[in-house]
């Protein structure tokens, strides 16, 4: 067993280390509503510019556009949003996971490429010799449009150069701060969200809308538009996973310092009570020994 010493020294070190621990989970729960709140705000925007791109093209049938051509698949791109920093679980890990299993799943003679958003992202698939074809870290806690803007048009621009002939989007959808989902999003060409009900295909295609300017015009402005939408959506809903999964996994760390001290405090008192008893022994032998 160690000795009192010792163990006054690891309980000091702990102490230290659950001040730490307690400080940045504070620090994670301010931020964490922050996050929530703008992912919640973008979540009804993104949802309904694409039901109008929907009802575009089931209403009107076929509209020609570059970000809507689908065409053979030679190259598929990921689209991966990480965080830049660690301490926080078992988030990362997950969403690169994630990645990983779409990039498997992907059509026979394919390729695959990578955008890195965020330093874990970069780090990983740099490491693993992906093709990584742009990385975008740094983008602090509050990322803006502008951010999502310039991301979006780095992928449409691979996708209209052909240079890759399909986009997915990989990200965290937040759920609550003890749950955050790994989504895999179909970003690039653009298709008819195939995960909608019946009943709701068929009150889209029922409603009659009149379009002004025509719905080509529309589609050219809108299109664009979306996909820097969705981009700015999943940067949100990943700071908000980001910092929910570190205000947990902070908090776990701070119990667990706690429960360690209380483990470190009860070996130290068994090692002062071992002394003492050990003291009262020789003392007792001593007083015998004079005896004689």
């Amino acid at each position: 067993m160690a000795g009192g010493r010792d163990i006054k020294r690891r309980i000091r070190s702990v102490k230290s280390t659950q001040q730490i621990t307690g400080a940045m989970e504070m620090v994670a729960a301010a931020k964490l509503r922050r996050a929530q709140e703008m992912a919640v705000m973008a979540r009804p925007y993104a949802d309904q510019i694409g039901e109008v791109l929907d009802h575009l093209l089931k209403a009107e049938g076929e509209l020609q556009h570059p970000l809507a051509t689908a065409r053979p698949v030679k190259t598929v791109c990921l689209l991966v949003i990480t965080a830049d920093r660690g301490l926080c679980g078992a988030y990362n890990t997950n969403i690169i996971r994630r990645a990983v299993q779409s990039g498997r799943d992907i059509p026979e003679g394919a390729e695959l490429a990578v955008v890195a958003v965020g330093r874990k992202a970069r780090d990983y698939f740099k490491k693993r010799d992906y093709n990584v074809l742009g990385e975008f870290v740094n983008l602090g806690d509050n990322p803006n449009f502008v951010q999502a803007r310039e991301i979006a048009q780095f992928v449409v621009n691979l996708f209209l150069e052909e240079v890759v002939d399909e986009v997915r989007l990989v990200y965290a959808e937040f759920i609550t701060a003890l749950q955050q989902i790994p989504r895999v999003r179909h970003l690039l060409p653009f298709r008819i969200n195939e995960d909608e009900d019946e009943e709701k295909k068929q009150l889209i295609i029922r409603t009659d809308y009149i379009y002004e300017p025509d719905p080509d015009t529309l589609m050219n402005a809108i299109l664009p538009k979306f996909i820097e939408t969705q981009v700015y959506r999943a940067l949100l809903e990943s700071k908000a996973s980001e910092q929910g999964a570190r205000m947990t996994a902070l908090g776990a760390a701070t119990d667990n310092a706690k429960e360690m001290i209380d483990t470190l405090t009860l070996s130290m008192n068994k090692a002062r009570q071992a002394a003492i008893t050990k003291e009262l022994l020789e003392i007792v032998a001593g007083a015998e020994a004079l005896k004689r």
